[in-house]
């Protein structure tokens, strides 16, 4: 029960900081949208070190360390690539699919097999992300699904699930041979930073618009650093494709904030989805092994 709170709680903060920055930074491009939880987090994360005992390190920590960062800095790249070049409801029902896929990297990396319960709740929740984004309004039911044939977005996205399948078994991998606390603080410090660094150098981002926003920018940095924390824990805890299956739940409570703050439409099918979401959730915390 203690890592499906984790889990949980990983989806709440996860939507709460995704609905923040949209209403915040909306205005700003993608990429400063998509910085500002990075930096504003950052001397939370290295400030964080300094009261981390720093566990006994094995040669596999710094191997899967170091792999690790390529492994989430790339997809964070065709996340932002994805979501600015196709719709949102033909982009985002694809990273549903990355507890799906995790089911075959978490048996290869960590001998992990959900049982049959397990895996019908992962389907339920995958199908329900599906149906989150029908279009009832253009009869689309199938929309999002021919859309990995001829949108670059979707395909795109489609990788980008199968890429965080594969780094979040290899971050479990680093903390089993770490400490919780320490892998999280210690990767999301250098990821961060490199991330920053890297648009710095390319021109998508300019230090003064971070400057102008203090306070915004703090709420989106604790939010982020939450989820690192909460992530961290629930992964440890727990069967990967389990734990991401809850963390999809960011998405049902996105549904809930858009409705709220954004006043969004299409609440039927978003309701629908939803529930069929939390049946999944439901299943696998009561049922799964």
């Amino acid at each position: 029960m203690t890592w499906f709170m984790f889990a949980f709680l990983t989806a709440l903060s996860v939507a709460v900081h995704d609905t923040c920055v949209k209403k915040w930074f909306s205005h700003l491009s993608a990429y400063e949208m998509f910085v500002f939880p990075l930096l504003y987090s950052l001397p939370l994360c290295a400030i964080s070190l300094l009261f981390i005992s720093v566990p006994c390190l094995d040669r596999i920590f710094y191997i899967t360390f170091l792999i690790s960062l390529p492994f989430n800095a790339i997809p964070f790249f065709m996340y932002i690539t994805a979501i600015k070049i196709s719709p949102l409801s033909l982009t985002v029902p694809y990273l549903a699919f990355t507890p799906v896929f995790m089911i075959g990297t978490g048996y290869l990396m960590l001998n992990e097999v959900p049982d049959i319960w397990g895996i019908a709740g992962i389907g339920a929740v995958c199908v329900g992300s599906y149906v989150l984004n029908i279009d009832l309004k253009n009869r689309s039911f199938s929309g999002p699904l021919r859309a990995v044939f001829k949108e670059t977005g979707s395909w795109m996205m489609l990788i980008v699930s199968f890429v965080f399948s594969i780094s979040a078994v290899l971050g479990k991998v680093a903390i089993l041979h770490s400490s919780v606390l320490f892998f999280q603080m210690s990767f999301f410090a250098v990821l961060n930073l490199m991330i920053i660094v890297v648009f710095l150098l390319f021109g998508k981002i300019r230090l003064k618009t971070f400057v102008a926003y203090p306070v915004k920018g703090m709420v989106a940095g604790v939010l982020f650093y939450c989820h690192i924390i909460f992530h961290g824990y629930g992964i440890a805890m727990t069967k990967a494709a389990y734990m991401m299956s809850i963390k999809r739940l960011s998405i049902v409570f996105g549904v809930i904030f858009g409705g709220l703050v954004f006043h969004e439409e299409n609440f039927l099918m978003r309701f629908l989805g939803a529930m069929l979401m939390f049946a999944g959730a439901v299943v696998i915390l009561l049922m799964a092994g």
